[in-house]
This record gives C-alpha cells, structure tokens and sequence, in this order.
C-alpha cells in the first residue's frame, strides 16, 4: 500500500490510474489473444472435414 501511495503522490493520481489500468487490460488482452487463436485453429479444423 505505501508504494501506492508513494506512487500518487510523485506521479499523480491519473497517471497511477493509467499504469494500473493498463497492467490489468494487458492480461485480459493476452486471454483475449489466445481464446481468438485457438477458435481460428478450431475453425480450420472444422473447414478440413468439410
């Protein structure tokens, strides 16, 4: 908590709000990337047997 606090406190409170937010979007985006892959894989799968 202290390094938060300190982080605000030299930063300021938008660019804290950034950088937290776009640490956790990053991870939804890598989810994201691979659910996408694995359909597209899915999908060529499924045109094989067509």
């Amino acid at each position: 908590m202290n390094e938060i606090f300190a982080g605000v406190a030299n930063l300021g409170f938008p660019i804290v709000v950034s950088i937290y937010l776009l640490v956790r979007v990053e991870s939804k985006l890598d989810n994201l990337t691979n659910s996408i892959n694995e359909l597209a894989k899915a999908i060529a799968a499924k045109e094989k047997y067509i």
